[in-house]
């Protein structure tokens, strides 16, 4: 039995996977949005899953940002209260346990590579599109974090080929301008929108009426999907992944898997790309299931 931890904004959730890759118990509760009160949920929710499931020989986490090879400390997470503290050994201590973390797109990509919707493919790279914009980047089957762990972090990087109007971009959590998060996560989205039409819609709102053919939401999701195909070539002129998973809110917009072929065709440096883009095959279950299999070696 392995039990991964996949550690969201809103919610954390613990699961244990046994040997088939199957559920064996799976628990979800509300982000208690603290520090000390997320560490004790988490620490909880392990307890609880175990009671139900057995013992298990390995907890993996999921988390938002990543821990710093050089202090340990987390860094680069949206749930900023997590940077600049030691959460993995924290966790270790109220487990009493071995943990490994790791990013939760590394965690996305991890498990659909293994037996997900990328199975077999020797290069992959997952992209979650929710609340924030993470990627990370698998190849035969093998994690890839990189020398400083922050291989994938493609929310970070600046939109590609911008229009002049795209520059210098708005301004991002992290202090840089013109992330691609700040275009292409969910947030992203409907922000563009509301400074196009003046009308602060959920994401999926903008869907639907796009969907029924409102000129603005059309507008929208047209710049949204070149965007993003912009990010993805951009990825395929770097590594040239086989697959291209989505994860997050907006990977469930079906019109992407249609649409981005071309947009990413028409920015790659190659005369030709038959790479795949599909949805997660776990949807949000993915996170804490490549958590779990991070302990695979």
């Amino acid at each position: 039995m392995r039990i991964g931890v996949d550690f969201g904004g809103t919610k954390i959730e613990a699961a244990a996977l046994d040997d088939t890759g199957a559920f064996a118990a799976r628990i979800r509760e509300p982000n208690p949005g603290t520090y000390d009160g997320a560490l004790a949920l988490v620490a909880a929710l392990v307890q609880r899953v175990e009671a139900e499931a057995g013992p298990a020989r390995s907890v993996g986490a999921a988390i938002p940002g990543s821990p710093s090879p050089r202090t340990g400390l987390i860094r680069n997470a949206n749930s900023v209260y997590l940077n600049g503290r030691p959460f993995a050994r924290d966790l270790e201590t109220a487990l009493g346990r071995p943990v490994r973390l790791a990013n939760d797109a590394d965690c996305l990509a991890l498990s659909e590579a293994l037996d997900g919707a990328a199975a077999g493919a020797a290069r992959v790279f997952g992209v979650i599109l929710g609340t924030g914009c993470g990627g990370g980047l698998i190849i035969d089957g093998r994690l890839i974090q990189g020398a400083h762990g922050v291989a994938g972090e493609v929310g970070h990087i600046s939109l590609p080929w911008p229009a002049a109007d795209e520059a210098p971009g708005p301004a991002c959590w992290c202090g840089q301008r013109g992330c691609l998060e700040t275009w292409v996560s969910g947030s992203g989205f409907q922000r563009d929108h509301q400074a196009t039409t003046g009308r602060a819609w959920k994401s999926q709102a903008v869907i639907e009426a796009a969907r029924d053919g409102d000129a603005g939401a059309v507008q929208a999701l047209d710049r949204y999907v070149d965007r993003l195909g912009r990010g993805l070539a951009m990825i395929v002129n770097l590594l040239d992944p086989d697959v291209f998973v989505l994860g997050g809110g907006m990977s469930n917009v079906g019109e992407l898997y249609d649409r981005l072929p071309d947009v990413v065709r028409r920015h790659v440096f190659s005369d030709v790309w038959e790479g795949r883009i599909v949805p997660a095959r776990w949807g949000d279950s993915s996170g804490v299931r490549g958590a779990a299999r991070l302990w695979n070696d």
